[in-house]
């Protein structure tokens, strides 16, 4: 098995990191500090072609996979992770699921606009009651004549704020539980919808996480993805796309984090010698970069047999616990090596510290992640492995 990139895949990763390094490097700290969504430049990304990533160039994507996919969300994370969650969530949640789960109809109506950055896309499954569990859901959709009406609150919605296009899974049969659970394409502007409360997070600040509010929203019919009651279904599989993502968030940030430490103990001196010299830093920095690697080759494994289009229930859930995991341990280590330096913000320590660690809370918690590892694992046959 080999993850090494080719060519046009080491290309795509130099010109992500340089576009980094030139457009978003300069504000991470003034993006963070006023928690500012820097929509234009998710817009340039979009002309760039990293809003679409793994979408079909018929429906304005890049015709690339989730290898390149996931090379692109490290390489902007590793610079600043709330321009790495933002595209994640735009990406794989959004406009993937309409991408899965549509028909043609509205692959061209939404994906095309979607993928070019043209629409801001937005994915709410959460709400206030309803988080692991999202066969809790309280948020309605009921019909009226041939059209549905929403009604509810959906919570911790990355771009929730910004975004044109929203897919937003409501029950349409209470007592089907999670068989009866329906996904709804909903615009900007729609009478009945509005952004809530706009969150204030302790990390990845320039992200908008905020609730959705509907109020006798109403959608025509066209609107429903997918069949109605296989919403749940559907979610499920775009987080198996979505748990890559989040591995390849965590493996950004701790490769920024770990490049940071290695720079530094370089530079800082004691008595009388760089502190990369003293055995103790020797050993975080070996220990950083291991398991950095280890959680790298789970991430390529996924997004390779995503792109062969194999089932990675199992895989993307342990690349996304073993990544988001580690990536704070290295994050960690990070601000330990820094000293004092890693607790304020001269440094970017501290804030691979801070965004970091929604990692292994969002799209499935480490404790979900590890209940569908054991699931995959006793559902399989002994012969299988």
């Amino acid at each position: 098995m080999d993850f090494q990139l080719n060519d046009e895949q080491l290309q795509l990763k130099k010109s992500v990191r340089e576009f980094a390094e030139r457009e978003i490097a300069p504000h991470v700290m003034e993006w963070d500090e006023a928690s500012k969504f820097p929509l234009a430049t998710i817009k340039e990304l979009g002309k760039l072609g990293l809003l679409g990533t793994i979408f079909p160039t018929e429906y304005g994507g890049a015709g690339m996979g989730y290898v390149e996919y996931v090379t692109a969300i490290e390489e902007l994370s590793r610079v600043d992770g709330s321009v790495g969650i933002i595209v994640a969530a735009h990406t794989s949640l959004c406009s993937n699921h309409i991408f899965v789960a549509g028909n043609e109809e509205q692959k061209k109506k939404y994906v095309s606009k979607l993928a070019t950055g043209e629409y801001i896309g937005a994915w709410g499954l959460t709400e206030p009651s309803s988080g692991s569990d999202a066969g809790s859901a309280r948020m309605t959709a009921m019909r009226r004549g041939k059209d549905w009406v929403l009604n509810g609150t959906k919570t911790f919605i990355t771009n929730g704020s910004y975004a044109d296009v929203l897919v937003v899974i409501a029950v349409t049969d209470r007592a089907a539980h999670t068989h009866g659970l329906s996904a709804f394409v909903v615009e900007k502007g729609t009478k009945g919808f509005r952004p809530g409360k706009k969150e204030n997070k302790l990390g990845l600040r320039a992200s908008d996480t905020s609730e959705l509010i509907f109020e006798d929203c109403e959608v025509p019919a066209e609107n429903l993805i997918g069949k109605e009651g296989e919403g749940f279904k559907d979610a499920m599989r775009v987080l198996d796309g979505g748990r890559i993502s989040i591995a390849a968030l965590s493996l950004g940030m701790a490769r920024g984090a770990l490049d940071a430490a290695m720079k530094y103990a370089q530079e800082r001196r004691q008595f009388g010698k760089t502190i990369s010299e003293f055995q103790a830093i020797q050993f975080k920095l070996a220990n950083m970069a291991t398991e950095w690697d280890a959680a790298q080759l789970l991430t390529m494994r996924a997004a390779q047999m995503k792109d062969e289009g194999k089932k990675v229930t199992l895989e993307s859930a342990m690349a996304k616990l073993y990544a988001s995991e580690a990536a704070c341990r290295i994050c960690d280590e990070g601000v330990q090596i820094h000293g004092g330096y890693g607790f304020i913000k001269d440094y970017p320590a501290e804030k691979f510290y801070r965004d970091v660690r929604l990692c292994p809370i969002g799209e499935g918690t480490s404790e979900i992640q590890r209940m569908v590892i054991a699931r995959e694992l006793l559902g399989r046959s002994p012969s299988r492995g």
